[in-house]
């Protein structure tokens, strides 16, 4: 029998200070750092960066004095040495093994008496208590189970790779976001250069939160200022294009929203999107035709969200109807404003949340008049605010 139920207000609070790897947009994405004993999943596409980030993380915590084993089921030794010369001379210092039993890396983890644990990744890992090849349903749910056990008793954090199906999951069972302290997902297009680590649980810090980084070659390196990543080639002037507030996590992020009406070439009219739900984009054309008066039937229409970014909110309803408006009437929206808000099936415009740092975010990034509900109350010094009610009012606004 274990130790008797105490109450909570009697168990001592251990203080454990974070561990910071130095990579500014790891850390935020953690919560502040790496906690002693914790286990953490990194899952994303083959060839994002996800072993790339992780062994210049072990690099950075090699140089502060922490004590890192690199355990790569995937590749050798001498593969993660051609790593490391690409990454540079800290990189030298990370302790590597390349093995899949997991019974042995955890002795040789204990033996070296390694702080953080990078496991790269948890589907090539096995156990010889378990039957069955690696990566299959019980072997993955086992390792990881007994992977926490080892983090929190014996103290050292772990940090899983794990890879993605199809669908944009983790691979393997649902169980193993469940059994894990903290997932992160990297994303990014194959044919960008910058790349976005994303909190979608975190027991340490909060979820939400996003980290950007930029593919350079000689690693990942953190952008100092993501709210202007997305915005970066961003050409003013033209019509169909509109600009909103994102927030993730606790971080605005201003994107551009690009939209396309042309006379359709034949049979039913086209409706692609890109980076935008293709079913909310119906719902926002029935409203422009119906409550607007703008002939959206006969027409293809093209909408899609730069730099691979993907609107999930629906606070950015009024940017998406700005950049259609715009484009149908062939006339720019104004360059220095940002459009913000919900749009109802009666065409009316609601407030969104967050909205204050939102438009803080968009004053500091040059914006000087923002497009939103006429029920936000809210002043932000530098910005003229438009309150608007209707979507009709942002048509007569944007065509005049």
């Amino acid at each position: 029998m274990g130790p008797p139920p105490v109450p909570l207000g009697e168990v001592m609070s251990a203080s454990r200070e974070r561990w910071k790897t130095g990579i500014a947009e790891f850390d935020f994405v953690l919560g502040g750092g790496i906690v002693p004993g914790s286990l953490v999943l990194v899952g994303g596409e083959p060839g994002i960066g996800k072993s790339t980030l992780l062994l210049q993380a072990a690099a950075q915590l090699e140089k502060n004095g922490i004590r890192t084993l690199y355990v790569s089921g995937e590749e050798s030794p001498d593969q993660l040495r051609l790593r490391a010369d690409r990454l540079g001379a800290d990189a030298h210092a990370v302790h590597a093994l390349g093995e899949t039993r997991l019974e042995s890396f955890v002795a040789h983890a204990a033996a070296l008496n390694a702080q953080v644990v990078f496991v790269d990744s948890i589907q090539t890992t096995y156990t010889d208590e378990l039957e069955g090849a690696p990566g299959n349903v019980g072997q993955v749910r086992e390792c990881a189970a007994r992977m926490m056990r080892f983090a929190k008793d014996a103290g050292p954090a772990v940090i899983l790779v794990g890879h993605v199906t199809k669908g944009g999951g983790i691979a393997g069972p649902r169980t193993l976001e469940h059994i894990v302290d903290t997932v992160l997902y990297f994303e990014g297009e194959a044919t960008l250069d910058h790349r976005i680590l994303r909190a979608v649980k975190n027991r340490f810090g909060s979820v939400d939160e996003i980290g950007v980084f930029r593919m350079t070659a000689s690693g990942l390196e953190a952008v100092p200022d993501p709210a202007a990543l997305f915005l970066a080639g961003r050409q003013t002037g033209v019509s169909g294009s509109a600009v909103t507030a994102l927030m993730e996590g606790t971080r605005p992020l201003l994107v551009e929203i690009q939209a396309l009406a042309s006379k359709a070439g034949f049979g039913t009219p086209q409706r692609v999107a890109t980076g935008f739900d293709q079913r909310r984009l119906a719902v926002l054309l029935a409203v422009l035709e119906r409550r607007g008066g703008l002939p959206f039937s006969d027409l293809d229409v093209f909408v899609n969200v730069t730099g691979g970014v993907r609107l999930l909110e629906p606070s950015t309803d009024l940017a998406v109807t700005a950049a259609l408006v715009s484009s149908i009437h062939d006339r720019p929206a104004p360059a220095d404003a940002l459009f913000l808000g919900e749009v109802g099936l009666g065409g009316e415009i609601r407030p969104v949340a967050g909205i204050e740092r939102r438009l803080a975010e968009a004053s500091r990034q040059g914006f000087r008049r923002a497009f939103l509900s006429a029920r936000s109350r809210v002043r932000v010094d530098g910005l003229d605010l438009i309150g608007l009610e209707h979507i009709g009012e942002l048509a007569r606004r944007l065509a005049a």
